[in-house]
């Protein structure tokens, strides 16, 4: 958690149109409630809750509206790192990047999964043995290629996912005033110079305080047995120094009784227990935090309800110390209530290097979103810092059987209880993303060709959007010309940008179907794994696949087309393609274009209903065969010269898909 001074806020308030303002007083800090306002039940927030209705409300003692039953969604966090990276194209050209790296869900992030965690998860220490610049290699981990990605060892597999740099802090230190026994009884009286504020059964750590040849000293750990005030008369053998109660308290020793002033040190302490929270080691984030950059970003996933904690720390620039780069994290088409966590500077806060800062979002409309860094735009998103975040819907949660057209109603205020923050009522909201379908299908809740409860892109009510895997696919672009000039001087000549090597996760084919992450050895001589998703699309026999599109690439329009299997386009720019009387817009393509800053919602059909009779599928789209996802655009399909390569990937049919539902999983 950064602090900010009054007198930051307010210079953000008065002159913030002005130029970016970045945080005072910053310093490397992680935060992951355990519990909010919102989500006060500590065991509950390590879990996603089934959806059975709408959270129910009520005013607390203290004026605020806090949930009173049915609490939906969890506390969810993650922590990125802003600085350096290397990546490489399939024809080897190596790339200096500005980008984003994981410092929080590494282990999940490896297999291609989002390093989004709960905080029972996030709030965790390293278990093993901390070695600087090599955290890893307790656990098997070849030596020499952290910081970035732990090659897997079957035997010993790095599986951690909290906060990188995360160590215990003592939350509350205190200098003794004075520290004495009366002269019966075996209560110890303690006075200190400012108040600590702890009841009665907390536990404290008293140190410094000499010793007594019949005592020994009072340092150890107590448990307080009572704040308290002297009397007029004071304690016998205890001077009475008339601090406040709240400056006092008092714990039980036992064996020793009636010892008068004990020859305490004049820096004698008290603390509380060291705890988790949001202190960290800076030589670990430093370790692994440069030189880690990912392209694309760490990915980020949450669901309807949850709220999200996001901490970027800028870790500097290896590769170029004469810049001190800010950074922000600007969710692009996010509906967000406050410009101060929107990450555009001049409205909000720039992050300096060596700071921290913890972005909060409560998420609220399911759809395929994205974000980048908003400092200098055009120069950061090309030199790769943007990423991926999707936000499930609550429709994933509803029990089985339960009517996905009842759910919906309820949801949106038609049945009993209504969600205030995304209730669609397109009479009074032309924006409504989720209007209940016109027709009851009769749709509810099942399983998945993966044997788990249904997926669906958005709460539809008719199940239009149910998928069985999905994969968020980044269009993206680069010029290396551009690169070598950010690594070297600036300014760059933006007018004169041009990618010329076009990439899907970061790869430009063949590498796009490449599993597991891809290695770049950089200047300091170790291998940086910084491109750790592929682009592998593999869909189980009749199966659909849920592709989260997003252009964010600077200069180019991008367009995206399907050999054999069509695409339905169910949502665009993280809206559901329904009309305000509840007809489905949605349609079938075999191609797609999008501007830089668009996302679209396509499911790739393989089933009979993609191609229009029943048994067709078998016969279309059997196990085994390979299809492919690419450009039309024949200048985007080659790595920089007159060859195949560039945005395009397979797509293979499966008799079965396990290891999960997205990225990492084995086609069988």
């Amino acid at each position: 958690m950064t602090r900010i001074t009054h007198t930051a806020l307010w210079l953000a308030a008065t002159v913030g149109c002005l130029a970016a303002l970045p945080v005072a007083a910053q310093s490397f800090r992680v935060q992951c409630p355990t519990s909010t306002i919102t989500h006060p039940i500590v065991p509950n927030n390590n879990s996603e809750p089934a959806y059975v209705g709408p959270t129910t409300f009520t005013t607390n003692s203290q004026g605020y509206v806090t949930p009173n039953t049915n609490v939906n969604g969890a506390i969810k966090c993650q922590q990125v790192s802003g600085g350096d990276g290397y990546s490489t194209m399939a024809d080897g050209t190596q790339t200096f990047m500005f980008a984003f790296g994981p410092l929080s869900g590494i282990s999940d992030i490896t297999k291609g999964l989002p390093g989004t965690q709960f905080p029972s998860v996030f709030n965790t220490t390293y278990p093993g043995v901390l070695v600087p610049g090599d955290p890893a290699t307790t656990d098997g981990v070849v030596a020499n290629v952290w910081p970035a990605w732990p090659i897997p060892n079957p035997t010993a597999p790095f599986t951690y996912n909290g906060a990188v740099g995360l160590a215990q802090d003592i939350a509350n230190l205190v200098s003794i005033y004075d520290i004495s026994q009366g002269t019966s009884g075996n209560t110890v009286y303690v006075q200190l110079n400012s108040p600590l504020n702890l009841p009665s059964g907390s536990t404290v750590i008293i140190a410094g305080t000499g010793g007594d040849p019949a005592h020994g000293g009072y340092d150890g750990t107590y448990t307080i047995t009572a704040n308290y005030s002297f009397p007029a008369a004071g304690v016998p053998g205890v001077t009475n120094y008339a601090f406040p109660a709240s400056f006092n308290f008092t714990f039980n020793i036992t064996g020793v009784t009636g010892l008068a002033d004990v020859n305490e040190s004049q820096t004698a302490s008290v603390a509380t227990p060291p705890v988790l929270d949001g202190h960290v080691d800076p030589r670990q984030i430093m370790d692994v935090g440069v030189m880690n950059g990912n392209i694309p970003a760490p990915l980020i996933a949450i669901d309807e309800d949850d709220e999200l904690f996001l901490t970027l720390t800028n870790v500097g620039m290896i590769m170029r110390p004469d810049l001190f780069e800010q950074h922000t994290i600007h969710f692009h088409g996010y509906p967000n209530a406050s410009s101060f966590y929107d990450g555009v500077p001049d409205a909000s806060v720039a992050i300096n290097i060596g700071g921290s800062f913890t972005y909060y979002y409560l998420a609220p409309d399911a759809g395929t979103y994205f974000w980048h860094c908003h400092i200098t735009p055009p120069e950061h998103l090309q030199m790769g810092m943007v990423g991926q975040l999707y936000v499930r819907p609550r429709q994933n949660r509803v029990p089985a059987g339960t009517n996905l057209y009842t759910a919906l109603q309820q949801q949106n205020g038609q049945g009993t209880g209504v969600d205030l923050r995304t209730a669609c009522s397109p009479a009074a909201d032309i924006l409504c993303s989720a209007a209940t379908p016109l027709v009851n299908n009769g749709a509810v809740q099942g399983t998945d060709k993966l044997g788990s409860p249904q997926k669906y892109t958005y709460n539809d009510g008719d199940a239009s959007t149910a998928y069985d895997v999905e994969y968020p696919i980044q269009m993206h672009g680069f010029d290396p010309n551009f690169h070598f000039v950010g690594m070297t001087f600036n300014p760059e000549a933006f007018a004169d940008m041009k990618s010329k090597y076009f990439l899907l996760n970061g790869r430009s084919y063949p590498d796009t179907v490449t599993p597991g992450p891809m290695g770049t050895q950089s200047s300091d001589g170790r291998v940086h794994y910084s491109q750790p998703l592929p682009a592998i699309i593999n869909i189980p026999v009749g199966g659909k696949a849920l592709l989260r599109l997003a252009n964010l690439a600077v200069d180019e329009y991008h367009t995206l087309a399907t050999m054999g299997i069509p695409m339905k386009e169910v949502g665009f720019n993280a809206k559901l393609l329904r009309d305000q009387t509840g007809n489905n817009q949605e349609f079938y393509t075999n191609s797609i274009t999008l501007g830089g800053g668009e996302s679209l919602d396509v499911i790739l059909d393989a089933s009979d209903a993609g191609c229009g009779s029943t048994g067709c599928a078998a016969t279309l789209y059997p196990a085994g065969s390979t299809f492919y996802v690419y450009t039309p655009n024949l200048d985007e399909l080659s790595n920089d010269a007159e060859n195949f390569g560039g945005m395009m990937t397979e797509v293979h049919i499966c008799n079965s898909v396990t290891g999960g539902n997205t990225f990492g999983n084995t086609c069988n």
